[in-house]
């Protein structure tokens, strides 16, 4: 199944013609190619991250989700997720004293990880931002990204 998503990037000279890998050390899911789901999240994410030069471009791409890692909308995929996420952070935190980063996870995940077919996964949170909300403090609405691997 293909998904329309969203690549936002800060705004260059040429127009991209495919999108820019990820290698930031605090990206949740680690070094990918990232994408929103929603437009909205696409500029809030220019908005807020591109602050260097102000200025940002979206660009607009289908995505294959068929070997994606799915833990928004299915729950086997997401209880698979939260298993190897919790197994890391236990072996990780027993050889080093305390709870992982971000990037230790990830990169636990990068040396040990084998998931097969896995070239993606397909992650949400809750923006805590009052303008994507209709109902004061209450945010219900899903902010879905994908992380691509290959």
């Amino acid at each position: 199944m293909n998904r329309e998503m969203y690549h936002t990037q800060e705004k260059r000279f040429k127009t991209l013609t495919g999108p820019i890998i990820c290698t930031k050390d605090n990206a949740w899911l680690g070094e990918g190619y990232y994408f929103w789901d929603s437009l909205d999240d696409a500029h809030a994410w220019g908005v807020n991250s591109k602050r260097r030069t102000n200025r940002y471009q979206i660009y607009k791409a289908l995505i294959d989700c068929e070997n994606v890692l799915d833990t928004v909308f299915n729950e086997e995929h997401y209880k698979f997720w939260l298993k190897q996420i919790e197994k890391a952070a236990l072996k990780i935190a027993k050889s080093t004293g305390s709870k992982p980063t971000i990037k230790e996870i990830n990169d636990y995940f990068k040396e040990r990880g084998n998931w097969g077919t896995v070239l993606g996964i397909l992650f949400q949170d809750l923006p805590e931002n009052q303008n994507f909300s209709m109902v004061l403090s209450f945010y219900y609405r899903k902010r879905i990204q994908i992380a691509v691997f290959n």
